[in-house]
């Protein structure tokens, strides 16, 4: 739990942030999503589970695709902005 004074502090940084750097926060974070999920792949064999790796893999794969929205719509966003600017 944040303390009072962190909150206060995450709050002013948020309101200061500019979309740039939003955007290049938002792709850091998506980019160690995805290192900490392909992680995950050589650690389920050693569960000796098949039924249990093959759902895990199931919801790595969901995640994975869902990380890849979030990146692909910040790129989408960056390109309309760069266009406006023509």
């Amino acid at each position: 739990m944040r303390s009072g004074l962190a909150r206060a502090h995450f709050l002013r940084t948020m309101r200061r942030m500019d979309r740039a750097t939003a955007s290049q926060q938002i792709r850091d974070h998506c980019n160690a999503a995805s290192a900490a999920v392909t992680k995950i792949h050589p650690l389920l064999n050693a569960l000796g589970d098949d039924a249990t790796k093959g759902e895990i893999v199931k919801a790595l794969y969901e995640l994975t695709k869902n990380i890849e929205v979030v990146k692909k719509q910040i790129m989408r966003l960056e390109k309309r902005d760069d266009t406006s600017l023509l």
